[in-house]
């Protein structure tokens, strides 16, 4: 993966991340300490969500990984995922929009696919790491999905001046034009090819983004993008996209830029 100065280039994006991000290139120097570990992040009062975070030297941006219920910052996949990024100068936070008493409840109450109670949580949890000492100087990223792929454009909506850049993996995007249109991150969606029950809604959130944006399917792979060599495709799109926007110029100076890469 090249470090992103100007406009990525396309050419080779499925071959993998190769972590050629070197420490310290990060922009404004920024040098904070490696501390890494365990978290928790107010979001309300009396609730706090529990993550790991991870910050390279030299950090480019910060990414947040969101996957909604059921989901667990400890979870081998995500956590892959997070040091696929992070070998890319990226840091990242790995967090659980859910208590541990709402996942042991989310049978009996509307909690599975709230994705308006998972937007306003991930909204905060972008507040705060631009507040918190490791990542005050570094620009928010959003990587949803499943149910976290719809709360990051949701959340992108509600309060677009907390981020930066935003990528959707998978998950359904069942949401009106009207929130869609309201988000004024770059985003970028990827999709598996072999996932037709999310193609068709893919394209019509595509459609509906005013913001920046691309689209990129990925052939032969299914949701969860664990065919061969999918999520090392899936990464490099989303490091190379992060990468870009968490490094350039804040996105209210950038000129508008539309692309579909299908």
């Amino acid at each position: 993966m090249k470090r992103q100065g100007s406009r990525r280039s396309d050419e080779g994006a499925g071959k993998g991340v190769r972590g050629l991000v070197a420490p310290g290139e990060g922009p404004a120097a920024y040098a904070a300490p490696v501390q890494n570990g365990e978290v928790r992040v107010p979001v309300d009062e009396g609730v706090e969500l529990r993550g790991i975070l991870h910050v390279p030297q030299g950090a480019a941006g910060v990414v947040v990984l969101a996957r909604g219920h059921g989901s667990s910052r400890r979870g081998a996949r995500d956590l892959t995922v997070a040091r696929l990024l992070q070998a890319e100068g990226l840091a990242t936070l790995a967090v659980d929009l859910l208590t541990a008493a709402e996942e042991e409840a989310w049978r009996e109450r509307d909690l599975r696919f709230n994705v308006g109670l998972f937007a306003g949580r991930l909204a905060s949890v972008a507040r705060w790491l631009r507040r918190a000492p490791r990542t005050s100087g570094l620009r928010v990223g959003y990587l949803g999905s499943y149910t976290g792929a719809g709360a990051a454009l949701a959340a992108a909506a509600l309060r677009p001046e907390s981020v930066d850049a935003v990528v959707c993996r998978g998950g359904r995007l069942a949401m009106s034009s009207t929130v869609l249109s309201r988000v004024r991150a770059p985003t970028l969606l990827i999709v598996g090819g072999d996932d037709t029950a999310a193609l068709e809604p893919h394209r019509r959130a595509f459609a509906a983004l005013k913001a920046e944006k691309r689209m990129e399917i990925i052939p032969g792979a299914t949701h969860r993008f664990e065919e061969p060599g999918a999520q090392a495709q899936m990464v490099e799109f989303a490091g190379l996209w992060f990468l870009q926007h968490l490094s350039a110029p804040r996105w209210e100076t950038q000129p508008e830029s539309h692309a579909l890469g299908v």
